[in-house]
């Protein structure tokens, strides 16, 4: 049973995480043989604030 986890900073509309839900769900059913009734996808969506690139929080202005 697949369980995928996507964190990002931000958020998506609905219907962008039917569709990345969509075509993650085919390609594990595709290339890795994995039934789509097994496969579990979660979206984690945090603000800008709670993540950080090169220690740099992404709301900080440049």
């Amino acid at each position: 049973m697949p369980v995928v986890t996507i964190k990002l900073a931000g958020s998506l509309t609905r219907e962008q995480k039917q569709k990345v839900a969509e075509e993650i769900t085919a390609t594990l059913e595709r290339h890795a043989g994995k039934p789509a009734s097994y496969t579990y996808i979660a979206f984690e969506e945090l603000p800008d604030e709670n993540w950080a690139i090169a220690g740099k929080l992404l709301d900080e202005d440049d």
